[in-house]
C-alpha cells in the first residue's frame, strides 16, 4: 500500500450560475423542476444503507401550492431509531480507521456530483419543497453545499498538520481521533446546505451520524442521500431518520454512546436539548460535544452619513430574500430621521417592483413561507401592528393562504424601540424600523445591543469612518457575523465563517476549522527514543 503526505485540491468557491433568460442552466433546472413536480417521490428512512418503510407516512407539499402532493416520506418509531443508532455504532470501527485521504475522496466526489449531474435536481427539490427562488436555491443547495464539502476537506488537512514541537529526545505527535460514540445531527428546513453539512462535517472527521432532517425539507434531503450514496459514503456512517422529534431525541439522548449533537434550529429547542443532555450526563461514556446555531433578531444600523439607496437595498435584500426565512435575515432596522424619507422612498420603490408567486416563474422575487404555522404566526403579529398605537404597517401587511402560504413583504415603523417585533424572532418577510434622532446615535447603538437576546448577524451603514468604528466597537458582542456597508446576510464558506453567540448558539463557525475541531478528540502521543533506566535525577547526587 502506497504511503505519502497527500495534498488535497485547493478549495475554491463554486461559481454561481446566473439562470438568466435564455441560458441553458435555466431551461435545464426548469425541466428538473417539472420532473420532480410530477414524480410523486417516495422518501424512505435510510438505516445501514437500506431503505426502510414504516406504516407512518406524511405528504410532501410545496408551500406555494399546498394542495399539491409531490411526494411521501416515512417516519420512524422507536425501533427504527434504535436500529439507526446500532447501525452507526457498528459502522464506527471501520469508518474511524479509514485513512483520511479516502474519507476526503468521498466528500470531494460528493461536491463534484452536486456541481455536475445533481445540480439541477438538488436546486429543483429546494425550489419545490422550500419555495426558494432559483437564485436562492443555487447559492444554497448547490454552491454553499459544494463549498462546505470542498473547504471542509481542506480544513481537515490543516487540522491534521497542526502538530506539537518535538526534540531530539522525543517525538511528540497529536492524533485527531473521532468522538467515541455517535453524533446526532438535527437540520432545519431553510438551508439544504446545512442539512448536508451537519452530518457530512462530522462524518468527514471519522464520526458516524444519526441525522434527523426537517419534515419540511424531505425532498431535498432525499437528493442529499442519493449524492452521499453515489459518492461512496459507507453503509451506517450517515443514517437518515425522520421521526417525532421528542421521541427521537429521548431515544438518542438516553443512549450511553451519544457523543455529540450538531444542531441548527430554534433557540427554544436547542435549550431543551442542552437541558436533556444535562439530565442524562451520568449516562454517557463521554461528555457530549454540543454545537448549535439557533435564532437571530438581526439588525441594520444606519448612520446619518449612510447613502439612502444603499440602506434601502440592504433592507430589501436582507429582509425579504427567501421570505426572511434565514437565521441571518434583517428583521429590525434603526434609521436616522434625516435620511429616513429618502430611504423610505427607495424602499417603497423596490418592494413595489417585487413579484410574488411560484419559484417556477423566475420573475418572482418572493414566494411562500414554509408552512401554515409560520403563516399564522406572521399574520397575528402583522394584525397586532395594524392595531397598536405605537406601530404602523407602512408597506405590505396582506396575507393570503388560499393557494400557498403567502405573506406580503411587510414594513412596520414603530415609535417604541422595544416593540414586540423589534425583539421577537418572526422568521418571515417582516422588518420593523425605528427612526431615531440623528444626535441620538450613541444611545441608539446601546439600544441595538440591549434590545435582543440574540447575537447572530448585524450591519452598520455609513460613510463616516469614525461612526463606523464607534458602532463596530459598541456592537462587538451582539453579532457573531458583522457587516460594514452591506446587508447582514450572505456569509460565504471560506470567507465569512458563520455563527453567533448569546441565544444564537455556540458560535462554532460553520465553514471553518473551528467547527471541525468540535468533532475530534485529540490524543497526545510522546515517543521517547532513549528510555531512562534509573529513577535518580542529578539533584540527588552526593
Amino acid at each position: 500500500m502506497g504511503k505519502g503526505f497527500f495534498q488535497v485540491p485547493v478549495a475554491v468557491n463554486e461559481p454561481i450560475k446566473s439562470y438568466a433568460p435564455g441560458s441553458p442552466e435555466r431551461e435545464s433546472v426548469l425541466a428538473a423542476y417539472k420532473q420532480l413536480w410530477n414524480a410523486n417521490t417516495e422518501v424512505p428512512l435510510y438505516i445501514n444503507g437500506k431503505e426502510v418503510r414504516t406504516g407512518n407516512t406524511s405528504d410532501i407539499r410545496p408551500p406555494h401550492d399546498h394542495q399539491k402532493v409531490v411526494g411521501t416520506y416515512y417516519r420512524a418509531g422507536k425501533s427504527e431509531v434504535q436500529d439507526a443508532i446500532n447501525s452507526a455504532l457498528a459502522a464506527r470501527k471501520q469508518w474511524s480507521q479509514m485513512s483520511w485521504e479516502h474519507r476526503a475522496g468521498i466528500f470531494l466526489k460528493a461536491a463534484e456530483l452536486i456541481a455536475g449531474p445533481y445540480r439541477d435536481r438538488i436546486n429543483a427539490a429546494t425550489m419545490i419543497n422550500q419555495s426558494k427562488t432559483i437564485f436562492q436555491a443555487e447559492i444554497d443547495a448547490a454552491c454553499e453545499l459544494i463549498d462546505f464539502l470542498r473547504f471542509n476537506v481542506q480544513f481537515m488537512t490543516e487540522i491534521y498538520e497542526e502538530q506539537p514541537e518535538s526534540t531530539s529526545d522525543a517525538w511528540n505527535r497529536l492524533e485527531y481521533r473521532p468522538l467515541e460514540g455517535f453524533v446526532y445531527c438535527i437540520s432545519p428546513f431553510n438551508f439544504t446546505a446545512i442539512a448536508g453539512n451537519l452530518p457530512a462535517s462530522a462524518a468527514l472527521m471519522g464520526n458516524v451520524c444519526v441525522w434527523k432532517p426537517s419534515d419540511h425539507q424531505m425532498l431535498s434531503a432525499q437528493i442529499i442521500v442519493d449524492i452521499f450514496r453515489e459518492a461512496g459514503v459507507p453503509d451506517g456512517v450517515i443514517n437518515m431518520v425522520n421521526a417525532d422529534p421528542v421521541m427521537m431525541t429521548d431515544e438518542v439522548m438516553t443512549h450511553p454512546d451519544f457523543a455529540g449533537v450538531h444542531f441548527t434550529g430554534s433557540t427554544s429547542v436547542f435549550r431543551s436539548l442542552w437541558t436533556k443532555i444535562g439530565e442524562n450526563i451520568n449516562t454517557y461514556k463521554t461528555y457530549p460535544k454540543i454545537v448549535g446555531e439557533t435564532g437571530g433578531k438581526d439588525f441594520i444600523m444606519a448612520h446619518s452619513s449612510a447613502v439612502p439607496k444603499q440602506v434601502a437595498t440592504a433592507i430589501a435584500r436582507g429582509a425579504f430574500e427567501f421570505q426572511g426565512q434565514k437565521c441571518s435575515a434583517a428583521s429590525r432596522a434603526y434609521i436616522p430621521k434625516s435620511i429616513w424619507p429618502e430611504v423610505e422612498k427607495h424602499l417603497r420603490a423596490a418592494i413595489d417592483s417585487f413579484k410574488m408567486g411560484s419559484p417556477e416563474d423566475m420573475s418572482n422575487f418572493i414566494t411562500a413561507v414554509i408552512h401554515e404555522g409560520s403563516f399564522d404566526k406572521l399574520e397575528s403579529y402583522i394584525n397586532n401592528a395594524k392595531q397598536d398605537t405605537d406601530a404602523e404597517v407602512i408597506i405590505g401587511g396582506n396575507c393570503d393562504k388560499s393557494k400557498g402560504w403567502f405573506v406580503d413583504p411587510t414594513v412596520i415603523v414603530t415609535t417604541n424601540p422595544k416593540y414586540a417585533t423589534m425583539e421577537t424572532e418572526l422568521f418571515g418577510p417582516v422588518i420593523t424600523i425605528f427612526v431615531y434622532e440623528d444626535d441620538a446615535y450613541e444611545a441608539t447603538l446601546k439600544l441595538v445591543d440591549e434590545t435582543s437576546e440574540y447575537a447572530l448577524t448585524g450591519s452598520i451603514m455609513g460613510q463616516d469612518r469614525y461612526a463606523v468604528q464607534q458602532a463596530t466597537k459598541a456592537l462587538e458582542n451582539c453579532a457573531g457575523n458583522f457587516y460594514i456597508n452591506d446587508k447582514c446576510t450572505g456569509a460565504v464558506v471560506g470567507q465569512q465563517p458563520f455563527g453567533g453567540a448569546r441565544a444564537s448558539g455556540t458560535n462554532d463557525k460553520a465553514g471553518s476549522k473551528l467547527n471541525l475541531l468540535r468533532w475530534v478528540s485529540p490524543r497526545m502521543i510522546k515517543e521517547t527514543f532513549v528510555t531512562p533506566t534509573d529513577y535518580r535525577y542529578p539533584f540527588l547526587g552526593e
